[in-house]
């Protein structure tokens, strides 16, 4: 039941991929490194939000997520709803078509499990469940490697995300939590482990010493308005959190502080050009990252981090910088305290510059120390991964097995 021979094993990676978002192409960018190192003979293509972006920038096939171009538009004419529930059912057989063609599926990182940002039932928790179905049915093996968790309330998206995790094959979880998180929704998880994410996999750039005079702060911003939940007061949200990120920001520089702006999505522009047009001064400048290795640049060279998005914070910890997370879930918390620096976290959804600046202060205090600490948790995280990817390699590519090599052979 092995690949025919001379015949490469067949890898799909799934996701939202290529679409903007930074920390999503950083965990696609370490499996991609995880394969070429421990399997290079493997034939690997994608089905993704962003098929052309992550061909031109990996260089691998990549084929559209959804059948319907406006899937993620809000749908308010009659041809648009329409469109987008014939797109569903196509759908069913295009992902299962593509499922097919594959020995293995791997859904790399992302928080695929999770709702702690809006999030419809029939968007991308309906295509992880036909990923999942499809492999089930097709005897492909489907991982969900590294992936974020959280539980969730809505019904629908609830019963999608349970019945992805239970039809995986194979399931590894980013933090503790997203693994009770799925025990508690009804998936067995006494196999599954917890490893680190996948961005800390990823080359980093030594962290630059501080010279002693207060230097560059990064500041990674998000177009933040509150999670699944939180849809009805979500532009309060958002007014609360830039009004205090402006404010923290006016302190900086009053300070004399350079402040470097650094986003982690396309969408999160806007929060820069609201910041940018609040506080005119030259030392307030933005950058304009394609890749988690842009981030990890920017923050190699800052003396502090403060930042929302939750693969900005892994840049600026893996880089060795320390950091202050604007929280806008559990899984920053914990991210925070499994590298040493819990103490550091502030509520997104409640920003109070002046609680923020007491804390940005007593982490300067202690950066020292702590640049020590996150040197000690990275070395232990890189090596949590090289046996995860040694986990990946004896479930997902053994010697005997595979089924689509049964099916050419027969």
């Amino acid at each position: 039941m092995t690949p025919a021979k001379g015949t490469p094993v067949r890898v799909g990676v799934f996701g939202l991929l290529g679409s903007g978002n930074l920390g999503n192409d950083g965990s696609l960018e370490a499996v991609l490194g995880y394969l070429r190192d421990r399997h290079p003979e493997a034939a690997v293509d994608a089905l993704c939000g962003g098929p052309e972006a992550v061909t031109a920038r990996y260089g691998i096939p990549a084929t559209r997520l959804h059948w319907y171009r406006g899937e993620y538009r809000t749908a308010s004419r009659a041809g648009a709803i329409v469109g987008k529930g014939l797109g569903k059912l196509v759908d069913v057989f295009r992902t299962a078509s593509w499922v097919r063609r594959h020995d293995v599926v791997i859904v790399p990182g992302m928080g695929v499990l999770e709702a702690t940002l809006p999030l419809r039932p029939w968007g991308f928790p309906y295509a992880l469940f036909l990923l999942c179905a499809s492999g089930r049915l097709l005897r492909t093996r489907v991982a969900l490697v590294s992936v974020g968790a959280a539980e969730i309330r809505n019904r629908p998206t609830r019963a999608l995300v349970r019945w992805s995790g239970r039809l995986a094959a194979y399931r590894s979880y980013r933090d503790a939590q997203s693994r009770d998180a799925m025990r508690a929704m009804g998936v067995d998880t006494a196999r599954d482990k917890v490893y680190p994410d996948l961005a800390f996999s990823l080359p980093a750039p030594r962290a630059s010493e501080p010279s002693g005079a207060p230097g560059p702060v990064c500041v990674g911003v998000m177009d933040f308005h509150g999670g699944n939940d939180d849809r009805a007061r979500a532009e309060e949200i958002h007014s609360r959190y830039l009004a205090g990120t402006i404010r923290f920001v006016r302190a900086l520089v009053e300070e004399g502080r350079p402040v470097r702006l650094l986003t982690g999505d396309t969408c999160d522009a806007s929060v820069v050009t609201a910041i940018l047009d609040a506080v005119d001064s030259p030392l307030v400048t933005a950058a304009e990252p394609a890749s988690l290795a842009d981030l990890m640049n920017e923050m190699a060279a800052a003396d502090t981090v403060v930042a929302v998005r939750y693969h900005n914070l892994i840049c600026a910890l893996k880089t060795g910088t320390p950091a202050l997370a604007l929280s806008y879930a559990a899984k920053s918390d914990a991210l925070m305290e499994g590298m040493g620096l819990g103490a550091y976290c502030h509520p997104a959804r409640e920003v109070d510059a002046d609680r923020l600046l007491e804390q940005f202060r007593a982490l300067e205090k202690r950066s020292a120390e702590l640049r020590r600490t996150l040197a000690e948790r990275n070395q232990a995280a890189a090596r949590q991964l090289d046996d995860q990817f040694d986990e990946l390699t004896a479930t997902l590519f053994p010697a005997t097995d595979h089924p689509h090599a049964q099916r050419e052979t027969r």
